[in-house]
């Protein structure tokens, strides 16, 4: 029997094709792909839990502000109740609305270009203040985007050189049997396939979160509309 087929048998069968040992194997470029990979795979799962929590519960509290606000209860008293420390971002715009309003309510303004005036300002506050709490709620989802865009082309970095290295081993050692070129193969496969499974769920992540916040954001601008008008009757009863 040819001896290099000996040795590259004992040789295969010597090297850990588990994914613990193909990291221990690989280039130390490619362990820190895939390190860099690994952390992003949990920092994403973490973000992803967190949005997951998040998202149910302001959808919660939006749902309990909105029975509140249309139980037909006085909303000076509901201000009183909320107005301090607002909860979740509904009762915030609610809040900074309500306070706009009492600002010029204490001023008694009572010409029509005034009026005009403090209907855009309440809007404009409200506006704002949906934007700034969005903005909050929209944290990290950046994250989750550049995973999903780049990590599969960071674990291709690492396949590359790996396969790389894998060559060059090869050319070395004047053996290219299948059982010497597989490991090596193998490890630089991996930071590939490291990219896919951080990328995979950060993509289908914030394409689910960006559906759901735009819901949201679409719930409070209706909610805004709506405290709006409310606040544009007020006014032209008291014309």
């Amino acid at each position: 029997m040819d001896p290099s087929v000996i040795t590259s048998g004992a040789a295969a069968a010597s090297h850990d094709l588990s994914v613990w040992g193909l990291f221990m194997a690989a280039d130390v470029v490619v362990k820190a792909v895939m390190l860099m990979l690994f952390a992003a795979s949990v920092w994403c799962w973490a973000i992803i839990f967190e949005k997951i929590v998040r998202l149910r519960r302001l959808n919660a509290q939006a749902a309990d502000f909105e029975e509140s606000f249309w139980s037909g209860g006085s909303l000076e008293k509901l201000y009183e109740d909320v107005g301090k420390q607002p909860g979740d971002p509904m009762a915030a715009t609610f809040a900074a609305g309500m306070r706009e309003w009492r600002h010029a309510s204490e001023r008694s303004l009572n010409a029509s270009g005034i009026k005009a005036g403090l209907q855009q300002r309440v809007e404009r506050v409200m506006s704002v203040t949906i934007g700034r709490e969005m903005a909050r709620a929209e944290r990290y989802m950046s994250f989750l985007a550049t995973v999903g865009s780049t990590a599969p082309f960071i674990g291709l970095f690492g396949t590359v050189w790996g396969i790389m290295n894998s060559f060059t081993s090869i050319a070395a050692s004047n053996n290219t049997s299948l059982a010497v070129v597989a490991p090596g193969i193998a490890e630089a496969l991996f930071a590939t396939a490291l990219g896919l499974v951080a990328a995979i769920p950060a993509v289908v992540a914030y394409n689910k979160f960006s559906t759901d916040l735009g819901r949201y954001a679409e719930r409070l601008e209706a909610f805004s509309s709506e405290f709006s008008s409310i606040l544009s009757r007020y006014l032209e009863e008291r014309a």
